[in-house]
């Protein structure tokens, strides 16, 4: 076999021809011409590579600093780290108010393939502190498509990263709980002073409702899209007045409420509980939002003042707020549940509900009184899902039911908080 090799430019290109399955005698052979191209130099002398290099770093309170690959939004940020198990969803992830002051870390190692869409969103903006993911897909596949996380991130001012072993930085949550971090690309500040950041600021305590909840009064109308609704037959058709407490409410949870007949008005997270009652609602709604219930006294003060008074129902942040105004405690969990695969059980018939999850506390059903029942446990760590008082007027749930992870297991508790308005009425 015999080669030709000739060098034209050491910097440009070589070409190499080759007879292939022949011999010195043989007529018969195949010629093949190899291109090597490379990169021109730049002004300091180095070769310019044709791939993203790592510019950004995540550093932890604990002191380990990930190199990483950014994109979105350019900076220094800092936030509380958790992680998401959900294997699809991370837009309706980005515009969880519940995320405010968080990072939120993918364990699905492949995010954006699906690239943005509009309608997929569960907020007016992105309240995350940032995205860390393993892989950024290069490409987007999806006839609902209109940009790309990218370009959505870095509009709405999110840093992301990825490139970063994501698998390993879950580990270290799992065993250590979720710990304060700083996400930077800023070449300037040095790994000391991002650790520093991560050691002086802290998320317990910190009231983050009030930055994400509405400044005034609006009513919503928008029931589900009939392309997605669903469970509509035999469904309610009378109409209930419902008050919804915005604690970072998910567009999501309205529109189920607006399709089981409910004419909504959505308060801010400090509207007093008096001005609630003279609106003569027939039920009242305390909705999801983010950080510690222990922060938002106010909150609790207005839940109080509500209960027994008319119908009321808690969705996440409102179960916690429920469960200190009943007179129980909450507590900061190790690293939270945060996706769409938590398993629960519902106590009062035995049917387990594959629910999503984002919080970071939970209420201690110990310190619960008399009359309120715990009615959902979750499956993985025995943990209070849900609470019910039916002298009290009262239900609630840790987790999502607007959400479609089952993917309907948990809709039917908007039935019921229908008829626990709808009992009301009728002995009123």
């Amino acid at each position: 076999m015999d080669f030709a090799i000739t060098s034209q430019n050491p910097l440009s290109t070589t070409t190499i021809t080759s007879a292939l399955f022949s011999n010195k005698k043989s007529a018969n052979f195949r010629v093949f011409t190899v291109r090597c191209s490379s990169k021109t130099l730049s002004s300091d002398g180095l070769v310019e590579r044709p791939w993203k290099v790592a510019d950004a770093r995540l550093v932890l309170e604990d002191g380990s600093i990930w190199k990483a690959k950014s994109f979105g939004a350019s900076g220094t940020q800092v936030g509380e780290v958790v992680f998401n198990t959900s294997l699809t969803g991370y837009q309706e992830i980005l515009t969880d108010p519940s995320y405010a002051g968080q990072f939120v870390l993918m364990t699905n190692p492949h995010i954006g393939n699906t690239g943005v869409n509009f309608g997929d969103e569960e907020s007016m903006q992105c309240f995350l502190a940032g995205l860390v993911i393993r892989s950024l897909s290069i490409s987007t596949s999806n006839w609902r498509c209109k940009e790309t996380l990218d370009d959505y991130l870095a509009k709405r001012n999110i840093m992301g990263i990825y490139d970063v072993d994501t698998r390993a930085i879950t580990r270290r949550l799992r065993q250590d709980g979720s710990l304060i971090g700083v996400l930077s690309t800023e070449n300037s500040k040095s790994d000391e002073e991002l650790l520093e950041m991560s050691r002086t600021w802290d998320i317990v305590g910190v009231d983050l409702i009030s930055g994400v909840s509405c400044k005034s009064p609006y009513e919503w109308v928008d029931r589900t899209a009939s392309d997605w609704d669903f469970n509509d037959n035999g469904r309610n058709k009378e109409t209930f007045n419902v008050v919804a407490y915005d604690f970072g409410i998910k567009h999501n949870i309205l529109r189920r409420l607006a399709s089981y007949g409910c004419k909504i008005t959505v308060v801010p997270s400090t509207w007093p509980a008096s001005e609630t009652l003279k609106m003569k609602p027939d039920g009242v709604l305390f909705s999801n939002g983010p950080g510690d219930p222990s922060a938002v006294p106010y909150a609790v003060e207005a839940v109080k003042e509500l209960i027994g008074k008319v119908p009321v129902f808690g969705i996440c942040m409102g179960h916690q707020l429920l469960g200190q105004a009943l007179g129980g405690k909450t507590f900061k969990m190790k690293f939270g549940h945060h996706g769409g695969n938590h398993p629960v059980r519902n106590l009062r018939n035995g049917c387990v509900e594959i629910s999503a999850q984002n919080h970071n506390y939970a209420v201690d059903p110990e310190s619960l009184p008399e009359g309120v029942e715990v009615t959902h446990v979750n499956l993985n760590d025995g943990s209070c899902a849900g609470l019910a008082s039916f002298k009290m007027k009262l239900m609630s749930l840790q987790y999502h039911p607007e959400a479609s992870p089952g993917p309907h297991d948990s809709d039917p508790v908007f039935g019921e908080f229908i008829q626990l308005m709808k009992q009301e009425k009728v002995t009123a």
